[in-house]
């Protein structure tokens, strides 16, 4: 049983917890072991390590269409 969340770069998600900033949306901005993600409240980034993001991910908002 699969249940990980299909992400890519570009998207934009909505996390758990809101940035202190009240924002809830983030965008991918780098994938590898470990995940950035940009705030698009304030534009701060944060790296996450990939199996930490993949447990406090709640949706993907917008999937990025290339």
């Amino acid at each position: 049983m699969d249940n990980q969340k299909q992400f890519d770069l570009h998207d934009v998600v909505e996390m758990k917890k809101p940035h202190p900033c009240g924002e809830n949306r983030w965008k991918i901005i780098r994938l590898g072991m470990d995940i950035r993600i940009k705030c698009l409240g304030c534009e701060h980034s944060v790296l996450i390590p990939r199996k930490e993001f993949s447990r406090k991910i709640k949706k993907i908002l917008v999937k990025h269409i290339e």
